[in-house]
């Protein structure tokens, strides 16, 4: 049984589980350490002078890298479904850079190296797959609507692919739902990240690839 609920999202039997891991109604995090914010490892160089260490933490030595992770945002747990975070407060202007895990089932958002958002999201099935890989984002359409599924409404969409790959709104993201390929946020998130994002800015979709604090991000 399936029924339309926005966007190009499809229902799921849930005789099946859903698309979740084991029918659970949550998703793992897609940062390390159920994304918390790891201690950053201080390099110690020797004061000839005093004789004194100085400390200079991995944050610093990578301030003036754009695509190194200064910060991942402090979020307890697992996201559930249909949560998101947003805090770009204090973060300067920067290349933004958004990651999808379809292992963890979260999208992050980076703003200059500093996590700025993360929500849980809608993927594809195995006859629909999210494609894996570094996408830029190719048009902006706020009021968007798919022609190849009966013109459902795709609002705020991100263009990924021609053929029809995008992040975009409309979708109701719970457990036991599925996209045909493309990655659903719920609206409010798609409607921030939509403000956020310009053409060309970077989505990079892996699958169980996990980084933190210090790693790059392209």
């Amino acid at each position: 049984m399936a029924r339309w609920i926005g966007g190009t999202t499809a229902l799921i039997g849930l005789a099946l589980g859903g698309v979740a891991l084991s029918a659970r109604n949550t998703v793992p995090v897609a940062q390390p350490a159920d994304h918390t914010v790891s201690a950053d490892q201080s390099v110690l160089n020797e004061s000839e002078e005093a004789g004194t260490p100085l400390r200079q933490t991995a944050t610093e030595m990578a301030a003036d890298e754009p695509f190194v992770i200064k910060r991942v945002l402090p979020i307890e747990g697992p996201i559930r479904y249909g949560e998101w975070h947003w805090d770009e407060e204090g973060v300067p202007e920067g290349p933004l850079v958004m990651t999808v895990d379809l292992e963890a089932r979260v999208l992050s958002v980076f703003r200059g190296g500093y996590e700025i958002g993360a929500t849980a999201v809608l993927l594809g099935t195995q006859e629909h797959p999210t494609p894996l890989g570094s996408f830029p984002i190719l048009t902006k359409e706020r009021h968007n609507v798919s022609e190849k599924y009966n013109n459902a409404p795709m609002p705020w969409t991100l263009r990924l692919t021609w053929d029809g790959i995008a992040i975009h709104g409309g979708s109701e993201v719970e457990n036991g739902y599925a996209s045909h390929g493309c990655i659903g946020t719920p609206d409010p998130f798609a409607a921030k990240l939509f403000a956020a994002a310009r053409k060309g800015d970077r989505v990079i979709i892996t699958r169980g690839k996990r980084i933190g604090t210090g790693d790059s991000l392209i």
